[in-house]
């Protein structure tokens, strides 16, 4: 969905600025499912990381193009499903990226939707987080901290993706 309105300044060209709100409404989605589950300071990257992981899942999910008449609680066991563990959900997102910017580029027309998934999809590949390694078997000793025990350098697509996930759970 777009939203088309006037620049609102006046000897600027009178033309159109298309508006993302499909991704703002994933976007916010994700923000409030996260809120909600009260996993992370809403300031920390690990939170960005997990708001990021699902408002792609949210937006990519929209296979007919009508987010905003979707109703939050009807898809939850989709989204669920995306996000889950033993799911591929980076070659998922690859794909769908790939499918919208076909489109895009027949249609001749930017998305500014797209952008920003495109830009969100970027940042949680490129960028990595110190993390617990959940990975790691445990030595020895017992782990009485968050601060202890082995880490390691993640994508931030892989911290976040079970976050949003966890998220999803608590609503």
């Amino acid at each position: 969905m777009q939203y088309r309105g006037h620049e609102g300044t006046e000897g600027i060209g009178g033309g159109e600025r298309a508006v993302p709100m499909a991704w703002f409404y994933a976007e916010y989605i994700a923000d409030e499912l996260l809120r909600t589950g009260d996993l992370m300071p809403p300031t920390s990257f690990e939170f960005r990381a997990g708001r990021d992981a699902l408002a792609l899942t949210v937006f990519l999910s929209d296979t007919d193009g009508e987010l905003s008449g979707i109703r939050v609680v009807s898809q939850l066991e989709h989204w669920l499903s995306l996000t889950a563990y033993d799911q591929p959900w980076q070659d998922w997102v690859g794909e769908r990226m790939a499918e919208l910017a076909a489109e895009e580029a027949a249609a001749a027309a930017p998305s500014p939707d797209l952008a920003l998934a495109a830009e969100a999809w970027r940042w949680l590949e490129e960028t990595e987080l110190l993390a617990p390694d959940l990975d790691a078997v445990p030595g020895g000793g017992a782990v009485l901290g968050e601060d202890d025990g082995p880490k390691v350098w993640t994508p931030a697509w892989r911290l976040g993706l079970p976050l949003g996930h966890l998220a999803i759970h608590l609503f």
